[in-house]
């Protein structure tokens, strides 16, 4: 099995989908009230200095080591969780609208191209905010806490990516035979 840790395996990298891991996580386990007690609202702290400032310099340290596809990718999410969790979106049709934006600048990411692990990882975060977007407008509970569940979910693929950077676990499907009778060489 290939270990293909090459695609995003630098250390700012491997800090910044850390950062975006734990965000995601701390935001989509906030939404589907899974911990008693603990809500979205909670989330905040984390959205604004891991999501928002830690995740945007990792994005300024990438454009530093000329990685403009991550560097893109992290500052420009940076400045999202941060302005998510400063922002008062003052109503439901305004918070909407934020997840609206934020869905579009992900959709971007996700077909921008890249290793497939983050490719997924986008694809679930723009169903979730998608999710969100429609929750808020049509101020559905349900909705809301589907789209959480995605976000835990790209979470989760975030936070994987960066683990199997550091401990070289694998990070890309292993590619299937064309059909019967044949063998990989190599």
């Amino acid at each position: 099995m290939a270990n293909d840790v090459s695609a995003g395996s630098t250390t700012t990298t491997i800090a910044g989908r850390l950062a975006l891991g734990i965000t995601l996580l701390a935001f989509g386990l906030g939404s589907v009230d899974v911990i008693d007690g603990v809500t979205a609202a909670d989330a905040v702290s984390i959205a604004h200095y891991i999501g928002g400032v830690a995740l945007f310099v990792a994005g300024l340290f990438a454009f530093r080591e000329q990685d403009s596809g991550t560097g893109t990718a992290f500052s420009v999410l940076g400045a999202l969780w941060f302005t998510w969790a400063v922002t008062d979106a003052g109503s439901a049709n305004a918070a909407g609208l934020f997840y609206l934006l934020f869905a579009l600048v992900v959709l971007s990411l996700a077909v921008a191209g890249g290793d497939q692990l983050s490719q997924g990882m986008y694809g679930l975060f723009l169903v979730g905010l998608v999710l969100m977007a429609v929750a808020a407008f049509a101020e559905s509970g349900g909705l809301a806490k589907a789209g959480g569940w995605f976000a835990v979910a790209a979470g989760a693929v975030a936070w994987y990516t960066a683990t199997a950077a550091l401990a070289h676990w694998p990070t890309v499907l292993p590619k299937r035979a064309a059909g019967r009778g044949v063998t990989a060489a190599g």
